[in-house]
């Protein structure tokens, strides 16, 4: 069956096709490791994991390139400001170096959590300079870059078209673009390509235009091309990085090669959290240790992403996770009661859901029309483990991990109560024991004010964080 996938150059859904025979090349724009990855980064890559997962469901291989950009990224997405690394070392007290493993580290560690799939080369900025310099060179050799006094500028007036991501009539902007930030720039929308250091820079190689560091756009050009070629097959990020960041790797490699190097590029919409958008000033930013103090698994993160298409805005709301929580649990729940079940189901309909959620993840990878499909099976009436076993099929997609099902809900009813909490438990039971049913109310009320669910069952309480 085919996959289609919406390509953000043609502005259209489109047949997908390799380049080369079964084999599938892809180059994800990964993180910039100067702080914690937020929820908001972490749908990108979700979105990634789904991409790759899809794509194995329907037999490909991979050749899977994510970079760490672990130096040159600055303040803004355009030539402005310090260099991200370098700030958080000057604010932690810390080598840039140091800086880059700590929030590596974190960030694959919050990969993991949520289940997703890691690229077959993982390509850190820092241990690519060489390629980076030679793909600069090539660039100025070939007349499409030039050198002031602060930089090695690429010269967008060279090509015969920028920007061709985004539908931005440049111009009509060209005369209000801000040129301050170096009056030695020949066009507003030029952008640095490598950029000279001053003294008390860090982070600094040598090049033939003295000590210096590549700019970002650079990196992943230089990157996608030493692993996958002049030409590969989908590149992927956030729709933020159109305007600016992919447009300027296009330009770079028609520059270097007069080619347009990737043949599909695919973009995350953005999360927005309770209708707005996420910022550090307005305190809305979460990371995935923060869903988790809440009671809100990674892996519910995962399902919540499942609720909107990655093309459409999602919008985050701790009530919308925590029902996320909910559903995931239910799923495993269900899972488990199919993968006891003695009743027969149809090979018919085994294979009729088969086909409807193929259906479903190949049309631009259509989660929320795939869950429903996957949900629909899990409430079936008929308790069967050929269902249990489709829903492991179909979790190579979703990879929410329900083989584990029981381990998860165990952790769930498994919860670490704080003394206080126990306290007015004991207070609770033995109200219980008296009869006392409004003091029994009143603590029930006052546990959940702390932020805990209390069930009464045949067994005694249960208590759940909320």
């Amino acid at each position: 069956m085919t996959v289609k996938l919406y390509n953000t150059l043609t502005k259209q859904k489109e047949d997908f096709t390799p380049l080369n025979g079964s084999e599938v090349r892809i180059y994800s724009c990964g993180p910039t490791v100067y702080s914690y990855a937020h929820i908001g980064n972490f749908r990108t890559y979700v979105f990634m994991d789904n991409l790759r997962r899809v794509l194995e469901y329907n037999g490909y291989t991979l050749k899977h390139v994510m970079n760490i950009t672990d130096v040159g990224h600055l303040e803004s997405d355009g030539d402005e400001g310090e260099d991200k690394m370098e700030k958080a070392a000057k604010k932690e007290n810390k080598s840039p170096y140091e800086i880059a493993k700590f929030y590596t580290d974190a960030f694959f560690a919050d990969m993991k959590k949520l289940n997703i799939e890691m690229p077959e080369i993982i390509a850190k900025a820092t241990e690519h300079i060489p390629d980076m310099l030679e793909f600069a060179k090539k660039i100025v050799k070939n007349g499409y870059g030039y050198e002031t006094s602060s930089a090695i500028y690429f010269d967008v007036s060279k090509l015969d078209k920028y920007p061709v991501l985004s539908n931005r009539n440049i111009d009509d902007q060209i005369a209000g673009a801000r040129v301050d930030v170096d009056p030695e720039k020949r066009n507003p929308y030029d952008f640095a390509i490598w950029i000279k250091a001053p003294k008390n820079h860090i982070m600094k190689w040598d090049s033939p235009w003295g000590e210096s560091y590549p700019g970002w756009h650079l990196e992943c050009s230089a990157m996608s091309r030493k692993y996958l070629g002049e030409v590969f097959d989908i590149h992927t990020g956030g729709v933020d990085h159109i305007p600016t960041h992919h447009e300027n790797e296009i330009a770079q490699s028609k520059g270097a090669f007069g080619k347009i190097p990737a043949k599909i590029w695919m973009h995350v919409e953005f999360l927005q959290v309770n209708g707005g958008k996420m910022s550090k000033s307005l305190g809305n930013v979460y990371t995935i240790s923060q869903l988790e103090e809440k009671g809100i698994e990674a892996l519910a993160y995962k399902l919540f992403c499942y609720t909107a298409h990655y093309r459409t805005k999602l919008n985050f709301t701790f009530e919308g996770a925590h029902s996320s929580q909910k559903a995931l649990n239910r799923l495993r729940e269900n899972y488990l009661k199919h993968k006891e079940g003695k009743e027969e189901i149809d090979d018919d309909i085994i294979d009729e859901y088969k086909k409807r959620f193929l259906e479903a993840v190949n049309d631009d990878l259509n989660m929320p029309l795939a869950m429903g499909i996957v949900w629909e099976i899990a409430r079936n009436e008929k308790k069967s483990y050929k269902i249990a076993n489709l829903l492991l099929e179909f979790d190579k997609v979703l990879g929410l991990e329900l083989i584990n099902s029981e381990e998860y809900l165990k952790k769930q009813n498994n919860v670490d109560v704080p003394e206080e909490i126990l306290k007015l438990l004991e207070q609770r039971k033995q109200a219980r024991l008296e009869k006392d049913w409004a003091l029994s109310d009143k603590l029930r009320d006052e546990i959940k004010v702390k932020g805990y669910i209390v069930k009464d069952t045949k067994d005694g309480m249960t208590v759940e964080k909320i």
